[in-house]
């Protein structure tokens, strides 16, 4: 705040984006709170008959509101960071940068630090009001009672998110078609209508959209391995509260390592693009070589015999988010061979664009997935001393599965300076917008247009990384499920399990081994397998309504900009001035519309196949969702990545720059590409949480009622 803003058209232009990016966001959570209040009054509901812990409405509505408290702190800051950038790019390079990403750093400290304050308190509370059960019953149901929070965070990412991405791309989609293909006119013009509700949309999607989703991982992946150790370490008290504090713990030492790392990133002037990159990798990696060499002292001062093990599942996922974020960077930056092929593709037009587009981020999914796979291989085996002779014994089921939960904790333990270097890519994208809107030199637009450039590849390879995250958390949530069934058939007053063969478990004694016994949780039974097509659809199902949501929203921008360089005169030549404020409406209005029916639906779905299918649908349901939904979402983050990459790659003047037909080609890819990259790629690693976090609060009613 203390940087100089420029002059007073910089001033003027950040004044209106910074009033259209909080106007939108009063608006999504007066919608959001509606929905809130709802659910928590039939949390409530559930509570009063004996179906739910009394607790669950109030964790559920403090995960929301910190969740959205993140994402305003952090678009605040990024929407008076964009004119500031702008005016220290005037300087140089270095100094645009280094208030682009300190900017966004204060979007991943302000994550990391609400996580951690939400769950220190929740813990205290929770930890002095519960007494009754022995110490360590009374642990998991703290750690699975806290869990229920999550999903207030889950549903404010969703919204957000949803929300965020058709704003942004119905806004991206009008500017870019109307503006840039039809009229002719560059980028960021003053001249296209469409321009502040553009940049609007890069705060609202890109900053408090990614700040709450990135939340919600955070809080998943600590609270998920807190529940998951109560439950391994249950006859063992001591074990059992470090088990649970560890996860914590790694979490607030990696905040201290990131504002380290956060410090370390600095440019020198005429930088290239692979030196920008490496300046920001300078920061992320020594952060997590730091973090990782940490981990091996705090688990070994906790006390764990296996500390080695585990020490080495937390380097394993710090290890799985950074091969993701280079798989990223390769097929997205321009600076690599598939990026560039997109672009000499479009020597031939549009169509070949999207094949190649396509193909690029078909083939881009191996590396994630492969890397994901191994991760969750290692983490379990390193945990449990790579005793593969009894690798799913109950014992070792119960640690194994806290292996993968703590890599999850690893991967996300930087995320102070992870989400930096995501949230920094709007920042820079909006100091370009002001540039060009203010009229400054050429130099500058060539500079922020270079720190635009790697912003997209930092926030393909954020998106990557949040996407990872997820597919390790929604694992880990997979696992604490059962946790939460125990606990809700305690509270129904069923203590013990029968079966078949005639013997009998102690509810609350039971393996992992025992529930999937109980509820017949195999690839052989038809519930199991109706639930994992039933959550494969639902990634496919959420994609389609959110692209077309997207469509539509688009559709109203393209004929709002059209009747403005129609009716109002003088527009083209520059002696008119467009109506910013009318098209900030259409996508204020089309975002709110459209984001609540894919946002429910994914509240619905849990909910309806625990009620008709009980456990074993649901375990299936969980299984399908994240198996499908997370490739998914790799694919399309990098299609559009890849897409956006190869339309910047072209303009810095490659195969006849700026309004050349290759140039022409490229924007129609990066247009398909927008609702991939920003709408529905990303929500859909919120999506695979949320259907898990929504099965868990919704546990003690799948335990006492189902159809089948």
């Amino acid at each position: 705040m203390k940087k100089s803003e420029g002059t007073e058209r910089m001033k003027s232009i950040a004044g209106f984006v910074r009033e259209g990016a909080m106007s939108y966001l009063k608006q999504q959570y007066k919608v959001v709170t509606v929905v809130f209040v709802v659910l928590a009054l039939l949390f409530a509901a559930m509570a009063f008959f004996g179906l739910q812990n009394n607790w669950v409405p109030f964790a559920f509505l403090t995960g929301g509101f910190f969740s959205g408290l993140a994402g305003f702190f952090g678009m605040k800051t990024a929407t008076y960071a964009s004119a500031r950038t702008t005016q220290a790019v005037r300087t140089s390079l270095n100094s645009g940068l280094q208030v682009a990403f300190r900017s966004g750093a204060v979007m991943g400290l302000v994550v990391v630090g609400l996580a951690l304050l939400d769950i220190s308190a929740w813990y205290l509370i929770l930890n002095y009001f519960i007494d009754d059960a022995d110490a360590g019953h009374k642990l998991i149901m703290i750690t699975t009672t806290m869990l229920t929070f999550g999903m207030g965070a889950s549903t404010q990412a969703l919204f957000a998110r949803v929300g965020g991405g058709i704003y942004t791309k119905a806004a991206d989609v009008g500017a870019d078609l109307v503006g840039k293909v039809e009229a002719g006119i560059p980028e960021d013009d003053p001249r296209n209508p469409a321009t502040i509700a553009d940049n609007v949309g890069d705060n609202v999607g890109d900053v408090a959209g990614m700040g709450a989703d990135l939340y919600e991982s955070y809080c998943g992946s600590i609270l998920s391995t807190a529940a998951l150790g109560a439950s391994a370490f249950v006859l063992n008290p001591t074990m059992q509260q470090n088990a649970v504090f560890a996860p914590m713990i790694i979490a607030a030492i990696g905040v201290f390592l990131s504002i380290l790392g956060i410090f370390l990133v600095r440019t020198n002037e005429n930088a290239t693009m692979k030196q920008l990159m490496s300046s920001l990798n300078r920061g992320v990696n020594v952060s997590a070589i730091l973090i990782a060499i940490c981990s091996f002292g705090i688990l070994y001062v906790m006390g764990f015999s296996n500390w080695v093990g585990l020490s080495f599942s937390v380097i394993t996922g710090l290890l799985a988010g950074i091969i993701i974020g280079q798989g990223t960077e390769y097929f997205t930056s321009h600076s690599y061979k598939p990026t560039k092929v997109i672009a000499n593709s479009a020597l031939t037009g549009p169509a070949t664009v999207i094949i190649s587009g396509m193909g690029t981020g078909f083939i881009s999914t191996a590396i994630p997935v492969v890397t994901i796979v191994v991760a969750i291989l290692i983490s379990y085996l390193a945990a449990i001393g790579f005793d593969v002779q009894n690798m799913v014994s109950a014992e070792n089921l119960s640690m194994g599965l806290y292996g993968i939960a703590i890599a999850a904790v690893g991967m996300l333990s930087t995320l102070g300076i992870t989400l930096a270097t995501d949230a920094y890519g709007p920042i820079a994208d909006n100091a370009g917008g002001n540039a060009e809107m203010s009229g400054l030199e050429p130099e500058v637009r060539k500079r922020t247009d270079m720190l635009d450039s790697l912003g997209n590849t930092t926030a393909a390879t954020g998106k990557g990384f949040a996407i990872g995250s997820a597919a390790l958390t929604g694992l880990a949530l997979l696992a604490s499920y059962v946790e939460e069934v125990r606990i809700g058939m305690l509270r129904l007053g069923d203590t013990v399990m029968g079966f078949a063969d005639g013997h009998t478990v102690d509810v609350g004694s039971a393996s992992f081994v025992d529930f999937m016994n109980y509820f017949e949780v195999s690839l052989m039974n038809p519930k199991v397998l109706a639930g994992v097509f039933l959550g494969s659809m639902m990634a496919f199902l959420f994609c389609g309504l959110t692209m077309n949501a997207v469509g539509r929203a688009a559709q109203k921008m393209v004929e709002e900009v059209r009747r403005q360089f129609k009716e109002i005169k003088g527009i083209l030549s520059g002696e008119g001035t467009p109506d910013y404020a009318r098209c900030v409406s259409i996508s204020t209005k089309g975002a709110q519309r459209e984001m609540l029916f894919p946002s429910l639906l994914a509240i619905a779905v849990p909910i309806a196949t625990g009620v008709l299918m009980g456990v074993a649908g649901v375990m299936g349901l969980l299984a399908g969702g994240l198996g499908a939904g997370f490739v998914l979402a790799v694919f399309m983050a990098n299609s559009g990545g890849a897409w956006d990459n190869a339309k910047k790659y072209i303009e810095e003047g490659h195969l006849g720059g700026k309004g050349s037909e290759a140039h022409k080609a490229t924007v129609v890819g990066d247009t398909v590409g927008d609702p991939f990259k920003d709408t529905s790629g990303p929500s859909l690693n919120i999506l695979i949480k949320l259907m898990s976090m929504v099965s868990i609060v919704m546990a003690g009613l799948t335990v006492a009622w189902s159809l089948l």
